[in-house]
């Protein structure tokens, strides 16, 4: 069973839920209100646009390995359901995917949760990094998307970020929650816990654009 149809069953189930509990709440109210049936229908009803916004992102979603994203947010004339889709994906202002392109993970290339218990690293190869015409950055959150407190005060990297790329031209980005020896100026520092990423392209390339573009996976470094 894939992924959609198991949401498309959950969906259901809730929706069969709701309508049990509405009729159970019913019964138990032969005097109901206008007002408690709106409340009622309200809730009724914020339940199941919740679950038919994930279900909808997750439909639409692009999984490539480990990063997920949304090709058309922010284009003008997109339904509500898209525009949900997009706002419960990328929390905070979207723009026009000739403005910006988004890529977020909570996993490494292997399907595994990403956590600081462990380190990683991202390699772009030579012409690798992301095309774009002003600029890109990967920025590291807590499991609250939240800024990760770290000794030397970096909480995401970019292209301006003075990387020091590899003797063949490629890039390897570490990220850990220690410095990595000899490689601090390409070190993310991660907290000790779960961590997510989130990748922004700044006027993306017509690779980005066109979906040929592939991130790298996050890989986990074994000792």
């Amino acid at each position: 069973m894939t992924n959609v149809n198991r949401w498309i069953l959950f969906s259901l189930a809730v929706g069969v839920v709701v309508h049990v509990v509405t009729l159970h709440v019913h019964g138990h109210q032969p005097h109901r209100s206008i007002v408690t049936d709106v409340v009622q229908g309200t809730v009724a009803g914020g339940v199941l646009g919740f679950f038919t916004a994930q279900i909808f992102a997750r439909i639409k979603a692009t999984k490539v390995n480990g990063w997920i994203t949304l090709f058309g947010c922010g284009v003008p004339g997109n339904g509500m359901l898209f525009r949900a889709a997009c706002a419960l994906m990328f929390p905070g202002p979207v723009n026009v995917p000739q403005e910006a392109m988004y890529w977020t993970t909570g996993k490494d290339g292997a399907g595994h949760g990403l956590n600081g218990r462990h380190d990683y690293m991202i390699h772009f190869p030579s012409g690798g990094l992301p095309p774009n015409d002003a600029f890109w950055s990967l920025t590291m959150g807590d499991a609250k998307n939240r800024f990760v407190a770290n000794p030397i005060n970096r909480y995401s990297v970019s292209d301006r970020s003075g990387l020091v790329p590899n003797p063949d031209g490629s890039v390897d980005i570490y990220i850990q929650n220690t410095a990595p020896a000899d490689h601090e100026s390409n070190w993310l520092p991660a907290p000790a816990g779960k961590f997510i990423l989130w990748l922004r392209v700044y006027v993306p390339g017509a690779a980005v654009l066109g979906g040929k573009y592939k991130v790298s996976p996050i890989v986990e470094v074994k000792c």
